[in-house]
């Protein structure tokens, strides 16, 4: 490999730049890609585009990354399918009635139940960050409303149970994402390191616990205790000068008409989903497991887990689950099947930002490893840093980074490429710096006015979205500065 030098970091840091100047990740790392090639193309203007376009095209050319895109993209049409079932308002009703006699009730304990439940609805939908925070917000709004909880409130725990569980639960997109770019650095048998680095995933798990801190015991600090007063000295929901953000754009998927609405539309689709992929996982990787274990055996399912392919267990689970939910509404007779495929193409549309971005991602991922971009900042680190303080410095680093881009994703696309070699070469737990990333990259997002999940949040609570940010933020900060602390401890330890 041809060692590049300073030149290696220049790409990543200039798509950095860019994308905290503009706000736009999709030209940063398309920037960050083109340079690249530039410089391995030793000044070539010309070559260095033509390379661009086809280390783009090159991203089809593995099987992991193509079933990452096609599963994402895939998503997008189950997630309308159960939508036009009527599967999520069958889920709204359900919480209704369930809540029925607790909204009316000003007892405290129930008013804890209330924000318990919310908070658990948005642990269960982890599938989709944006249906998690959507259905929370417009679920709980009425009930939050009726009980005198402020939406500041509500906001939060939409916000605090989307992201952080998804990440921490990754049958889904992603932890798809997070596979295909382990796979870019060569790392086979994603799914076990993914687990393995969950232990070491401090942002995300201390973020859900302090939001249960926060319904149970009344944390309520700084902003948030402000918001807390208000509504129970003065009754008002909002600020005096609040402009909330309605969600009616976003929830403009409604059920067909005259069905009657089940929550099961919803409940068994995404059941499926989770449930197929450790079986196509322990399918996939049988074959390895039987030559090391021939008996059945417990350990022999977890090799077989271990040896399966990530994204071929979440594409036909994925698949798996609009082959189910079609058999299952077209009995109801809610649809044809000819109106499911259109439902289903126009769900896979609406997903094609997300795939754009992944195809992105994996490209520069590559590139930076062919440059030798963590193994040169890997070097420089070896020299002036202790191996201990490596894994600390890759969560802020990533925490700014995503705080100022207001994704995560991208994050994790310039990051990991990076922490993956440092680890290796300066013989740091790779699990420990793999989760650095990833916790790194959803407190950044957490706290960013300009994340996606942020400002659905927002729209689905009907808030103010500044009044949501400030009174999230002191809880952010609270608990990604334990994280910060957690991996400086860990890092010297390991």
């Amino acid at each position: 490999m041809h060692d590049y030098g300073f030149l290696s970091i220049l790409p990543p840091l200039l798509a950095i730049i860019l994308a905290i100047r503009t706000k736009q990740v999709y030209i940063a790392l398309l920037f960050g890609i083109f340079i690249s090639w530039i410089i391995i193309d030793h000044g070539n203007i010309f070559q260095g585009f033509y390379d661009t376009i086809m280390s783009l095209v090159n991203v089809f050319k593995s099987e992991g990354n193509t079933k990452t895109i096609m599963f994402s993209a895939l998503v997008g049409g189950l997630i309308i399918l159960i939508q036009k079932s009527g599967g999520v308002q069958g889920f709204v009703d359900l919480l209704d009635k369930k809540l029925g006699g607790l909204s009316i009730s000003e007892n405290p304990q129930n008013r804890k139940k209330v924000q318990f439940l919310a908070w658990l609805t948005g642990v269960i939908i982890f599938v989709e960050t944006s249906i998690s925070s959507l259905t929370v917000g417009t679920v709980f709004r009425p009930v939050f409303d009726k009980m005198k909880i402020s939406r500041e409130k509500l906001a939060y725990i939409a916000d605090s149970s989307s992201a952080p569980t998804s990440i921490l639960i990754p049958f889904n997109a992603w932890g798809a994402f997070i596979l295909g770019l382990l796979l870019t650095q060569g790392i086979q048998g994603g799914f076990s390191v993914l687990f393995k680095s969950m232990m070491y995933n401090f942002y995300p798990f201390l973020a859900l616990i302090l939001v249960l801190i926060v319904i149970f015991f009344d944390f309520n600090i700084g902003p948030m205790k402000n918001a807390e007063i208000r509504v129970e000295k003065e009754g008002k929901l909002l600020d005096d000068n609040a402009k909330p953000m309605i969600s009616d754009a976003l929830t403009n998927v409604s059920p067909v008409e005259n069905i009657k609405t089940k929550s099961i539309n919803m409940i068994i689709p995404i059941l499926v989903m989770v449930g197929m992929m450790p079986i196509i996982l322990i399918m996939d990787g049988w074959k390895k497991a039987q030559t090391i274990y021939p008996k059945f055996s417990i350990k022999k399912i977890f090799t077989a887990i271990e040896n399966g392919s990530g994204s071929t267990a979440v594409l036909f689970a994925v698949i798996t689950a609009i082959l189910v939910a079609m058999i299952l509404y077209r009995t109801q007779k809610i649809m044809k099947f000819t109106e499911m495929f259109d439902w289903v193409l126009k769900g896979i549309s609406e997903m094609m930002p997300l795939a754009l971005l992944m195809m992105l991602a994996f490209a520069i991922s590559s590139v930076t490893k062919e440059l030798g971009t963590g193994n040169y900042v890997a070097g420089l680190a070896k020299e002036h840093i202790s191996a201990g303080f490596v894994p600390v410095i890759i969560f802020l680093l990533s925490a700014f980074i995503a705080f100022s881009t207001g994704t995560s994703w991208g994050t994790f696309a310039i990051m990991i490429p990076i922490a993956v070699p440092m680890a290796e070469i300066l013989h740091v737990n790779p699990y420990l710096s793999i989760a650095a990333v990833l916790s790194g990259g959803v407190f950044g997002d957490h706290s960013s006015p300009i994340s996606d999940t942020t400002i659905i949040s927002s729209m689905a609570s009907a808030s103010d979205h500044i009044d949501h940010v400030k009174t999230q933020l002191p809880y952010a900060l609270l608990a990604g500065g334990i994280s910060a602390i957690l991996f400086l401890i860990f890092g010297f330890l390991d």
